[in-house]
């Protein structure tokens, strides 16, 4: 199967609008990019902007697989490239004692592909189907793992010692996401494109929400968007994701709500909002009911 990612930036906003995902300009561009070059798009903005949905609207959109990467603080290489299958490895170790195979036709045995366990990084290398590798949240890990993705990222290649060097059949089509709770180093940078999302305007907004809960009056998604950017300017643990605007458009529908007054605001606070003092701000700042 062969695959173009994107013949244009006006084609990304359009397979990406097909697939559920509306990008802006800025988005649209570089997407386009970052498949045209083979360069990795570091997309980097607050939780719940849609850094992760691009990735997937990206494969859902080329109809690639996409393989994720989760990182998080103490993430290694076992966990994030490969590691061998030691157990495995010992059986066939313990099935040669005895016989008159050489412990150095042993060793060459035990390092092959049947002893490999693949992690995503590894996985998404030497995939060779149309990839999408999602390196999500990548400023949660230690400093450490950055110098791993320096090799992936450079020359979209991994060294394992025992194999040599593995360098991918076919590009995979690489996203890195960070909330930016930690910069990230000059190195790793470098290798990426970088895209800044942050929350959108009321007006796209409610594009999002309209082209994800249809059904839902056009008054009601204006009162829907206008009260999540009220929550969004206060300063609370977690502002609402555009998803959570989502899931609270689509609770709207099944609660058959038709006008997004106090009390309604109150009885579903809670699709928004997940911090109990969040809550509490929510209601004292914007004189909510309880």
């Amino acid at each position: 199967m062969d695959v173009s990612w994107f013949a244009s930036p006006a084609e990304v906003a359009e397979r990406l609008g097909a697939s559920g995902y509306l990008a802006d300009e800025s988005t649209s561009t570089t997407a386009y990019l970052a498949g045209a070059l083979e360069k990795p798009l570091l997309v980097e903005g607050p939780a719940g902007v849609g850094k992760t949905e691009l990735a997937k609207a990206v494969s859902r959109a080329t109809g690639a697989d996409l393989v994720r990467l989760q990182c998080y603080e103490g993430l290694d290489e076992a966990r994030a490239l490969y590691e061998w299958n030691y157990k495995k490895q010992l059986l066939r170790i313990q099935a040669s004692q005895g016989s008159d195979v050489s412990w150095a036709d042993t060793h060459d045995d035990i390092f092959t592909d049947e002893f490999l366990l693949t992690r995503p990084l590894l996985t998404a290398i030497r995939r060779d189907r149309p990839t999408v590798l999602l390196i999500d949240e990548v400023d949660k890990t230690d400093v450490e793992v950055e110098g791993l993705l320096l090799e992936v990222l450079s020359d979209f290649q991994v060294t394992i010692p025992e194999l040599g060097t593995l360098t991918a059949v076919r590009r995979p089509y690489v996203v890195l996401t960070s909330n930016a709770s930690r910069e990230l180093s000059e190195a790793l940078k470098r290798r990426c494109l970088y895209l800044h999302l942050d929350y959108p305007d009321e007006e796209r907004e409610r594009e999002i929400v309209l082209s994800q809960v249809p059904d839902l009056e056009e008054r009601v998604a204006a009162q829907l968007v206008a009260t999540v950017s009220r929550l969004r300017d206060l300063e609370l643990k977690k502002a609402p994701s555009i998803a959570e605007s989502v899931d609270w458009a689509r609770t709207l529908i099944a609660l058959e709500i038709r006008d997004l007054d106090d009390k309604a605001v109150d009885d579903t606070l809670g699709v928004l909002l997940k911090h109990a003092s969040d809550q509490e701000r929510a209601v004292r700042e914007l004189r909510l009911r309880t």
